[in-house]
């Protein structure tokens, strides 16, 4: 704790309110105290002692250069090769037109119409993770919304997703034992309501390759058969699915979950050589199809995250949260993946306690991902002990809608009946497609207006006859 009433000189950065002199020994300090308030921060010791004290740290961060961030990293660079890749990475040029901004300052343009779409995107390889975070805590949610919105990152593979004007969903048939007859009910109910189009996406109840590879096969068949322009995903381990895709399952995109610090992604069994080989895996099959706008698809990665992944491994390194899970986006914009989901309540309320902290941090998160250059999804979701409820979800997921989200989930009933928390159902899309006049990834429109989604309907009333053989 380095906080005190005192009008001494201090060493790191200070502001003042009234007689009160608030002290912060380094930018992670800063940055922790200048956060929003969640559990999370709270549980780890960094969170501010008062409204006042976050105030003064706010303040402080808003007078901070951009360019300190380059000179002062949060994690030492010698002990975290996710810093490595930050640092070694940062291009200098992108950075250029802001280089000489504050945090404040920075806020201020994003805001403005000197911000343009164009621009914003043209900036994304110069801002750093932590500039990115830095920026969105002295954001109102409606500047969060405001700048998301501006914002366009468009990724293909047989559906291209990201389009302005366009929401997709990822179908997420889960069963608690794989049931294959299960599933294709879950898969058929999804399709019949539009959502697919970003990914079907199984969470396996095992995570071994003769699953895994069943299950591909299963809605490859599916996908085959009725002509569907979709992508696949089984959610085993990265590992699970290389030695899948190394057998001959007919692997679409790889996914894994990733964190911020190289600990974290440790306790995960990753690392960014591992994750480099998944990437050369999965761009060799091109299996990707040449996209509305004819361009190949060859996006194949898909990426999870989840702000207090590391603290709950214990490998945050006295970082805030949010700040930790922006640095994931880094490890993420590394490798141009198709889809990044945010599952923003799904840890628990240990981290973020109830239904304003989870609306706070799915916008953050979304706002980060996309100032970064990335494709980003959200899982709007809360755990049945969190203090939130459908209704937070909703105020959650029409807030994402107007800020440009990518994609959301499309769960059977919004309840995953495999992992046993809340999220977003097949009707939840169709409402925000409805209010705010989107429409799915183009192939997939167009596979709904045609005679292969007719004769896929046909089969409603018997989803065993869509299992292989």
């Amino acid at each position: 704790m380095t906080w005190r009433v005192t009008l001494e000189p201090i060493v790191g950065f200070s502001h003042t309110i009234g007689n009160t002199r608030y002290g912060f020994s380094d930018l992670r300090e800063l940055l922790a105290k200048a956060t929003p308030l969640r559990s999370g921060d709270m549980l780890a010791g960094l969170a501010a002692h008062s409204a006042e004290e976050r105030a003064a740290a706010q303040c402080a961060l808003a007078d901070l250069p951009l360019a300190h961030f380059l000179s002062e990293q949060v994690i030492p660079y010698e002990r975290d090769e996710v810093t490595r890749l930050i640092v070694d990475t940062h291009d200098a040029d992108a950075f250029s037109p802001v280089q000489s901004l504050t945090v404040g300052e920075l806020r201020d343009w994003l805001l403005s119409d000197e911000a343009t779409g164009e621009r914003l995107a043209a900036l994304a390889p110069g801002v750093t993770p932590e500039m990115a975070a830095a920026v969105s805590k002295l954001m109102r949610v409606q500047d969060l919304v405001a700048t998301a919105t501006k914002i366009r990152v468009v990724t293909r593979f047989r559906t291209t997703v990201g389009l302005p004007g366009r929401l997709s969903a990822r179908l997420q048939p889960n069963h608690p034992t794989d049931n294959a007859a299960g599933i294709a009910a879950s898969i058929l109910d999804g399709l019949l309501l539009g959502s697919g189009d970003a990914v079907i996406g199984i969470n396996p109840a095992g995570d071994d390759v003769a699953g895994t590879t069943r299950l591909l096969r299963m809605i490859d068949a599916l996908r085959q058969r009725f002509h569907i322009p979709a992508q696949s995903c089984v959610l085993a381990h990265v590992t699970t699915q290389i030695a899948a895709l190394e057998a001959g399952a007919p692997v679409d995109l790889i996914f894994q979950s990733i964190a911020g610090t190289e600990a974290a992604n440790r306790s995960f069994g990753v690392n960014l050589a591992l994750l480099t080989e998944a990437n050369e895996a999965g761009k060799a099959l091109r299996r990707g199809a040449v996209c509305a706008d004819g361009q190949l698809g060859d996006n194949i990665l898909y990426f999870e995250t989840g702000q207090g992944s590391a603290l709950s491994a214990n490998a945050h390194h006295g970082v805030d949260q949010q700040t930790i899970e922006a640095r994931a986006y880094a490890v993420a914009r590394h490798f141009r993946p198709m889809l990044v989901n945010t599952v923003v309540g799904f840890i628990g309320p240990e981290y973020l306690y109830d239904g304003k902290q989870i609306t706070r941090a799915g916008l953050e998160d979304h706002f980060c991902g996309k100032l970064l250059g990335l494709p980003m999804g959200c899982d709007v979701c809360y755990t049945n002990h969190a203090e939130a409820d459908q209704d937070d979800m909703d105020v959650l997921m029409t807030l994402l809608g107007v800020a440009g989200v990518n994609y959301i989930m499309g769960v059977p009933g919004a309840d995953d009946v495999m992992l046993h928390y809340q999220s977003t159902s097949f009707h939840d899309a169709l409402y925000l497609r409805r209010v705010l006049g989107l429409r799915p990834a183009p192939e997939f429109e167009a596979w709904l207006a045609g005679d292969e989604f007719g004769r896929l309907a046909l089969e409603a009333n018997h989803p065993e006859r869509l299992l292989p053989g």
